[in-house]
């Protein structure tokens, strides 16, 4: 039986020539034990570093910040960070006296469905990847990126990135691809911290390292903000029976394993989380009859699917709808909703002008003089609520026990910290917070519930 070990290092692991060294005697120590390492990477450091992604767009960007890239031509800068990685992590195993080997995304087999910048993987051939290993050689791959193959056989197929977080999806898709009957496979990620820990450790210190987790709870723990692991790399992992690890570059602590659901170790509360700084848009239907609400709620949602918006704390009342971006995104959203005119059949012919904020913006006045001539324009307000957060309580079936959304809000209430929104799910708890207040909150909800001595 072949056991191959996938191993992904994050841009902090990547950082330095002192941390790629301890990164690649992790990988070399592998190869010792009787392993077949398969080496993952992200792009080197993180913003400001000189190859970091965010560097390499930014020199698109700032040519003339008033233009936004072309998405294909923002995916081939952005994953040059990732090919300057691979290429120095395998010269850097070279150097150790082992055969090493880089590929692109693509020449590793992956796959995408072609969407710039937040691309899916829809299938990975790695035969290029099995014939390296079978010559003696450490494959060491770009993560964060794959080549999309058009229907009309275009030659070399298009380069496509798979979104922030991508390199921890590469690392699990390329763990099922190279599973077979024949071959055991095990993921690690491994990264600056210990593990999955409770709560950000950079708001409670004392925040211990999770020793077991479920596929299903890191996964909601990564929808809900932590940046430890991709939410698709977990959900990868739990669909193939993949062992998943999430480790320390720089330490020996054993870190955290991801299980299936069987493995429950049983805690109430499984952590804390935040995310960053979020905008959240509450839409106003109040001069729509009932068969437009629904209209309007399906456009709107449609344009956020179709450009790729990430939404969280939905809302939906008879009067009007509510989500939070991230502010990242808010200007794209504004650029979509802004001053657009929607046009509906139905109870009655109406044209539905979006407008944010309570005064109308140049482009919505533009537009509503434009259309005054063809009947009556019903304004649909967008309340803006800026600089806000979501904190998160994470856990199994704990989270539906009666009182506990109770205890969440007093606990909030006592400290004076407003609560905006609120929502929950099968394994969460959360409440849209200003952002002023996330480490407060953070370390009141994690003392309050006792999560640190859960484990």
């Amino acid at each position: 039986m072949k056991r191959i070990r996938v191993m992904k290092f994050g841009g902090t692991s990547v950082a330095t020539s002192e941390a790629r060294l301890q990164a690649a005697l992790r990988v070399i120590s592998a190869r010792e034990q009787g392993f077949y390492p398969v080496v993952v990477v992200s792009a080197i450091g993180r913003k400001g570093a000189p190859y970091a992604t965010d560097t390499l767009i930014n020199l698109l960007r700032d040519i003339d910040p008033g233009i936004d890239p072309d998405p294909r031509e923002l995916d081939l800068m952005a994953a040059c960070g990732e090919i300057f990685s691979a290429v120095i992590f395998s010269h850097t195993l070279k150097t150790l006296g082992h055969t090493a080997m880089s590929f692109r995304g693509g020449q590793a087999g992956i796959r995408t469905d072609g969407v710039f910048g937040n691309a899916r993987v829809i299938g990975i051939n790695p035969i290029s990847l099995r014939r390296a290993i079978d010559l003696g050689r450490i494959p060491v791959v770009c993560g964060f990126q794959g080549t999309y193959v058009a229907g009309d056989g275009s030659p070399g197929g298009e380069l496509t990135t798979l979104g922030r977080g991508g390199s921890d999806t590469t690392a699990a898709a390329v763990g099922a691809a190279l599973k077979s009957a024949d071959t055991d496979v095990v993921v690690e990620i491994y990264t600056d911290v210990d593990g999955v820990k409770t709560a950000d450790p950079d708001f409670v210190k004392e925040a211990p390292t999770l020793r077991l987790v479920t596929y299903d709870e890191v996964a909601e723990i990564a929808h809900l903000g932590a940046k430890v692991l991709h939410p698709r790399a977990a959900e990868i992992a739990m669909k193939y029976s993949i062992p998943l690890w999430v480790k320390s570059t720089f330490g020996e602590d054993p870190g955290t394993e991801v299980v299936g659901r069987e493995k429950f170790p049983g805690r109430r509360l499984t952590g804390v989380t935040h995310t960053g700084r979020l905008v959240f848009l509450r839409f106003d239907f109040s001069s729509a009859p009932a068969d437009h609400c629904t209209q309007l709620e399906a456009r709107i949602y449609e344009m956020m699917a179709r450009h790729g918006m990430s939404l969280f704390m939905m809302d939906l009342s008879p009067s009007g709808i509510g989500f939070a971006v991230p502010r990242s995104q808010y200007a794209t959203i504004e650029r979509l909703l802004d001053g657009r005119v929607v046009p509906l059949g139905g109870s009655g012919d109406a044209l539905y002008l979006f407008q944010i904020g309570d005064k109308p913006s140049p482009s919505a006045e533009a537009q509503m003089e434009l259309l005054a001539p063809l009947g009556k324009v019903r304004p649909i307000h967008i309340e803006l609520v800026e600089n806000c957060t979501m904190v998160s309580m994470i856990g199994h079936e704990y989270m539906q026990q009666p009182g506990l959304f109770l205890n969440v809000l007093e606990t909030l209430s006592e400290a004076q910290i407003a609560v905006l929104q609120t929502s929950d799910s099968d394994f969460s708890l959360s409440c849209l917070i200003p952002e002023s207040e996330t480490e407060r909150a953070v370390r009141l909800l994690h003392d309050r519930f006792q999560i640190a001595q859960v484990r």
